[in-house]
């Protein structure tokens, strides 16, 4: 194969996760339906949050962040894999693999982040629960956020870089659905030891900083609850984190697999296979578990759907047939 630096490239070849044509087709119905649910639940979730003065609580305000990052996560690499797979095609050009790295690593960075800054926003609530609102005050909110995104775009921006040094065959073909950054140092034609330092370095400090954090919080939050004489002080106190530990169980046990594994391991498939878990299933379950294991969500989800319903042209024609009065009894 020609070999060429990136000036030079036009397009890689994603290779997806099957090259059957009737595995493609359930594929793309799954992936579509697995997307569309994501956004839409997503969506929801910002909605009524920001239409709920109720959930105007810092709790809430990382879980609308954290809802959003996951629109971004998903819509990163689902909508081109649909694409392909709809024409037929492999092709993605040298800039959109650049972009879509950088976008996909971004957005895994501060989700990585948003699931720390929630461990210690539930350590404050559950521990300190008298100095939440002082501690847990919107500025100090707002900064969090944002120091997640300054850190991880400088990061990541460091890592399109080091990228943009290295050469690649003309038509590299790339054993993934999208362009993840190992695999795509994996098919580089120049030397990546430079690159695979600061990667492995930058996924142990941004994995094992956030993890420690989580688990002190969590640490924290135990030792609180056993010191509660009431056993239903204690269950109502760790409902609230029951959501976000299975989010953060099924997140870094998945992600951090694969950048760890990624440099000793061979196996494409079974990285491809564990990235659809932590880059698609993540971001389709978290409505799910923060909605449905949250009585507050559903709380607001209804009165909202009641307003909805309130403010439809034919709820005159229901007021008089008595139907308005059981859809609100209903919801």
């Amino acid at each position: 194969m020609q070999k060429a630096n990136h000036t030079g490239l036009s397009h890689f070849l994603l290779l997806g996760l099957s090259e059957d044509p009737e595995i493609q087709s359930t594929l793309f119905g799954s992936f579509l339906s697995i997307y569309l649910v994501t956004v839409l639940g997503n969506l929801l979730i910002i909605l009524v949050i920001t239409c709920d003065s109720h959930l105007h609580t810092p709790m809430y305000f990382f879980l609308c962040n954290l809802s959003f990052v996951d629109i971004g996560f998903i819509s990163t690499t689902v909508p081109k894999m649909l694409v392909n797979i709809q024409t037929q095609s492999k092709d993605i050009s040298y800039m959109e693999c650049i972009t879509q790295a950088f976008s996909f690593m971004t957005f895994l960075g501060v989700d990585d982040f948003l699931l720390t800054v929630m461990a210690y926003d539930r350590f404050v609530a559950i521990c300190h629960p008298l100095r939440y609102t002082l501690i847990m005050n919107p500025r100090l909110c707002g900064s969090l956020v944002l120091m997640s995104w300054f850190i991880i775009l400088w990061v990541d921006l460091t890592h399109i870089l080091l990228l943009m040094r290295l050469t690649f065959s003309t038509g590299t073909e790339i054993p993934h659905f999208f362009c993840e950054l190992p695999q795509v140092l994996k098919v580089a034609r120049s030397d990546t030891l430079t690159n695979n330092i600061f990667l492995n370095v930058l996924t142990v400090l941004l994995g094992l900083f956030p993890v420690s954090g989580i688990i002190f919080s969590y640490f924290q939050i135990i030792s609180s609850l056993m010191k509660m004489s009431s056993t239903a002080s204690r269950y109502k106190a760790f409902s609230t984190c029951g959501s976000h530990l299975c989010v953060v169980s099924l997140f870094y046990g998945t992600a951090l697999g694969v950048y760890l594994s990624s440099a000793v391991t061979h196996s494409s498939h079974k990285s491809s296979v564990a990235s659809v878990i932590y880059a698609v299933v993540t971001p389709l379950l978290n409505p799910f578990i923060y909605s449905l294991r949250n009585k507050d969500m559903m709380g607001a989800l209804g009165r909202l759907l009641r307003r909805a319903v309130s403010y439809l042209p034919w709820t005159s024609v229901f007021r008089s047939t008595g139907i308005l009065l059981c859809l609100r009894k209903i919801l």
